[in-house]
């Protein structure tokens, strides 16, 4: 198994969010507090160290006491822009991934996740989850990486690759399901809206 203080946490909260009309969505409320200080809450009992990752309002995601990295890439690049970033400043042996918008994911995400990598000798671990339709699917900006990784996502990115699935589909990955009893089926709903993050406060969706 793969001691927690070896893990370094990453919170994905540096996209452009169109969606919420250019509104910057980890500073957005969701029960009175900003969506990714909820975020941070939920991840650091998991992880040794918790990384930010945004490229706007510096100051405020600072002010959560986690450092704050902008992205390696140019123009909000995506998801994969914030993996570079986040391996670029982890100084354990594995990075974990979590976007800014999904504040109840699961509070055992990090060690079934490093469960499944160290099991399976893994250099990826990802999280499945149902969606609305029932179905399982994989939940590609919940992953945790190997540091080493560094080099070949560098080389994807710099060739103009911004798809995460088509990286990882290059490395061994583990996929974890997160459907047992007991799991929420909320626990990855993404709030891309300001109507879909005060439905979320609402107890919806089921």
């Amino acid at each position: 198994m793969i001691p927690s203080q070896d893990i370094t946490g990453l919170i994905l909260a540096g996209g452009r969010g169109a969606r919420m009309g250019g509104a910057d969505k980890g500073l957005q409320n969701f029960n009175g507090l900003p969506l990714a200080l909820h975020t941070l809450m939920r991840l650091q009992p998991q992880v040794g160290e918790v990384l930010v990752n945004a490229n706007r309002n510096l100051a405020a995601y600072e002010s959560f006491g986690a450092a704050v990295w902008p992205d390696a890439l140019p123009d909000f690049a995506g998801p994969l822009a914030g993996f570079m970033t986040g391996l670029e400043h982890c100084d354990t042996p594995w990075l974990v991934t979590v976007p800014c918008d999904t504040p109840l994911f699961p509070l055992d995400l990090v060690p079934r996740l490093a469960q499944a990598a160290s099991d399976q000798d893994a250099e990826i671990a990802m999280a499945r989850a149902p969606e609305s339709d029932g179905a399982l699917r994989p939940q590609p900006v919940f992953c945790l990486l190997r540091r080493e990784l560094m080099e070949s996502l560098h080389r994807f990115t710099l060739g103009g690759g911004r798809k995460i699935d088509a990286w990882t589909a290059q490395h061994r990955t583990a996929l974890v399901d997160f459907n047992a009893p007991g799991d929420d089926p909320r626990a990855f709903f993404n709030a891309n809206t300001l109507d879909e993050l005060r439905q979320l406060e609402q107890g919806g969706p089921r």
